[in-house]
């Protein structure tokens, strides 16, 4: 009898003490991620839970079954009836595919072990391109052949690069020879002539020098290599640019005092005996207040020379006067660039058009 009474009451006191543990409970015990991309990296979840026992709840462990798998968790006791967390991420990175994770908790309830799972599939990244040097410049090869710099304000200087490689087995001595005194370049900050070492990548530095150009509107110049000592009218890099007039500073007193530049969009000047050189012109008129001036006149047509006025002043015209190469009977037009100090349409197209019969 006082045997089964000693078994008793250990019965009632181990039960007692299990029922003092704290229990965990969770939100969720499974993840699904879905399809995922390997591009854009890393990907987490979080598994809260609550201690629903009646002393405090401790994590002791919480372990990945892979590297891959990263888990962060509440480390402070959680008192009963309080809620913790564990947060995992998953990295994708090089892992294309399917993929099923176990994250094993280990704590002061009962059970002592319990287990969490996350899944998805990995949507893996397009191929790098590889990179290629198409333009050959002896055994130096470019990237490209040319640089276009956009706009730049007068005086304004501006800096490009064109990536190379030297894919031989053999040094590259390197110069550019320019033709322009407002573009130069170089492989080599610190020297106008650079030697290249074999399998080594590099960049070609493409600078326009902004306060050696006077010429407003578009720029081109050829940047002639001189490879190994040898120059080749094929080896050159073409840079452009297209410099503008600063208006930005202008105050509404200056803008209200700014030229304006009264002109035709389309101009005809005339009909003409063919087989002769003559003589034409057009004009400009100033309706605005300061002194309008003509900063170029862009004409792309060999058979038409065109001597541009001085300023204009106000309310004032000015005189365009076109010399014109002898053509045959027909009817003829060209369009021009005009670009003046007017801060409203510093640039404008004029189409000429002529007959000759």
């Amino acid at each position: 009898m006082k045997k089964m009474l000693t078994i008793a009451i250990a019965l009632v006191s181990a039960i007692a003490l299990w029922a003092q543990k704290p229990v965990i409970s969770f939100d969720k015990t499974n993840h699904d991620f879905g399809k995922i991309n390997e591009a854009d990296g890393r990907v987490t979840t979080v598994f809260s839970f609550t201690n629903n026992g009646a002393t405090p709840l401790v994590l002791s462990e919480v372990r990945a079954s892979c590297g891959c798998t990263t888990p962060k968790w509440t480390r402070e006791p959680v008192e009963p009836g309080a809620t913790g967390e564990i947060t995992v991420t998953y990295n994708p990175n090089g892992r294309p595919g399917r993929f099923n994770k176990t994250i094993t908790v280990t704590s002061n309830a009962d059970p002592a072990t319990n287990k969490l799972f996350i899944k998805g599939e990995v949507i893996p990244k397009a191929a790098k391109p590889v990179e290629t040097f198409p333009v050959k410049f002896g055994k130096l090869e470019l990237k490209t052949q040319s640089v276009d710099f956009g706009n730049a304000y007068m005086g304004q200087s501006a800096e490009q690069t064109i990536a190379f490689m030297n894919n031989s087995n053999d040094p590259v001595k390197v110069e550019f020879v320019p033709t322009d005194p407002f573009f130069y370049a170089m492989a080599h900050r610190e020297s106008s002539e650079a030697t290249i070492q074999p399998h080594t990548r590099g960049e070609v530095i493409v600078v326009f020098y902004g306060q050696n150009c006077q010429q407003y509107g578009p720029a081109t110049s050829k940047l002639f290599a001189v490879i190994d000592g040898v120059e080749d009218a094929n080896m050159f890099i073409t840079a452009s640019i297209n410099v503008q007039e600063d208006f930005s500073q202008m105050t509404a007193e200056d803008k209200a005092l700014a030229p304006i530049a009264d002109i035709k969009n389309d101009i005809n000047l005339g009909q003409f005996t063919a087989g002769k050189s003559h003589k034409a012109q057009f004009e400009v008129t100033n309706v605005g207040s300061d002194p309008l001036l003509v900063r170029r006149v862009i004409c792309n047509d060999s058979r038409l020379k065109i001597q541009t006025p001085k300023a204009v002043k106000s309310g004032k015209k000015g005189i365009f006067r076109v010399q014109m190469d002898a053509m045959e009977a027909g009817k003829y037009s060209s369009e021009i660039t005009l670009i003046t100090n007017d801060p409203v349409n510093s640039v404008k197209k004029i189409t000429l058009q002529w007959t000759i019969k």
